[in-house]
């Protein structure tokens, strides 16, 4: 846990610069001195794990703590090495350096079955020929544990997931977030110490998968159970997660929740993955947005950028007071993203994405409309 910062106080009300104002924002947020970890802090411990195969290096020098109940989630493109590190942590797959901890207890070097680790792939692997009790029930059967108290264990895990009254079953009488729901009780009954998932909803349509996300993190808040969860899609992460570890190459490239791997990203690979930051040079940042900073990088996120038309005031009700001068462009492309309109405007030979909310037709510019683009210059992130 972090301690609050103490508040600030001025002599006068004088107003600051935007550059100063991201300046404080930063200054207080590194000012904040985390407490001594607890062992709660730090139930799942990753400690320079490391993966080779052949001259291929998967992931290298892996650190990370995990506290007891948090909700994680590796997010990363194809190929960044997460589901390998989840396989890893599972003991599906051996790691060439580094030790895996678990309450205070190496396990790098034991069995999957000795672990105490539960793991949802994508794919459900349920058996075809038995009934989805008897799939649920399956592990604990291999663990002999007793009929009366299997019989309990599988109808409570049943009713956590809302599939009671589909025990009798067979999985292609089922829908395919139904079989997942099976998958995820068959590793339930077992009361892991962790729960670990790789992309179990990236096979689902988008109405089924976004039920179950929801109650996926219920299920997940109920139990308190510490949870790793693999996925390439950043609103999947966003919504559920506690924690993201954003992963690329190999390596985690920066860790925190959802808002401030969204809003204050550490290089320009985390911006251009978690959204369609708009990264400017110093030069290009002042020409532009009349933004001055002595930086290499600067971005902007999309909704920063605000357009306004040759005839009308800027496209938003909601513009904040703090613009920068703007430059001259035209909108060479429309896309509707639901309740989001995402422009692409190109100033003075450089493009530029502005995301306005949808308010209604009224509201839309044109491809092919003169405009002018000014960003809130609050917003600004240096890199």
């Amino acid at each position: 846990m972090s301690s609050a910062p103490a508040p600030l106080s001025t002599p006068e009300a004088t107003p600051a610069s935007p550059e100063t104002a991201v300046a404080e924002r930063s200054a207080v947020a590194d000012s904040l001195v985390a407490e001594p970890p607890s062992a709660d802090s730090r139930y799942l411990r990753l400690q320079g794990l490391s993966k080779r195969f052949g001259a291929t290096s998967v992931f290298e020098g892996i650190e990370a703590d995990i506290a007891r109940g948090e909700f994680v989630t590796l997010l990363g493109p194809s190929g960044c090495g997460k589901s390998t590190l989840l396989r890893a942590i599972a003991g599906l797959t051996a790691v060439d350096a580094g030790h895996v901890e678990v309450d205070g207890e190496t396990i790098t070097h034991l069995p999957p079955q000795k672990r105490g680790i539960g793991m949802v792939f994508q794919h459900y692997a349920l058996f075809p020929n038995m009934t989805v009790f008897d799939n649920v029930a399956f592990g604990l059967r291999m663990h002999k544990v007793p009929s009366a108290e299997r019989q309990q264990r599988v109808d409570e895990t049943l009713s956590l997931v809302e599939l009671e009254t589909h025990a009798h079953k067979h999985p292609h009488q089922l829908s395919g977030g139904q079989r997942q729901r099976v998958a995820l009780a068959r590793s339930l009954v077992l009361e892991p110490r962790i729960l670990l998932m790789d992309e179990p909803l990236s096979a689902l349509d988008a109405r089924i998968r976004q039920h179950l996300r929801e109650q996926l993190r219920n299920i997940q808040q109920q139990l308190g159970l510490t949870t790793l969860f693999v996925t390439h899609d950043q609103e999947e992460a966003l919504m559920m997660s506690d924690r993201i570890f954003l992963m690329g190459k190999g390596n985690i490239l920066q860790q925190g929740d959802g808002e401030a791997l969204y809003t204050r990203p550490a290089s320009q690979e985390v911006a251009g993955f978690m959204g369609a930051y708009n990264c400017l040079d110093a030069q290009q940042a002042s020409s532009l947005l009349g933004y001055e900073a002595d930086a290499a990088q600067v971005v902007f996120r999309p909704e920063a950028l605000y357009l306004k038309s040759t005839m009308d005031e800027i496209n938003d009700p909601t513009t904040p007071s703090h613009l920068g001068p703007g430059c001259g462009g035209v909108i060479v492309q429309r896309r509707l993203l639901g309740n989001v309109i995402r422009y692409r405007v190109e100033c003075q030979g450089f493009s530029l994405h502005v995301d306005a909310l949808n308010r209604g037709a009224r509201y839309l510019l044109p491809e092919g409309a003169n405009v002018m683009v000014h960003a809130d210059l609050e917003e600004a992130r240096i890199l």
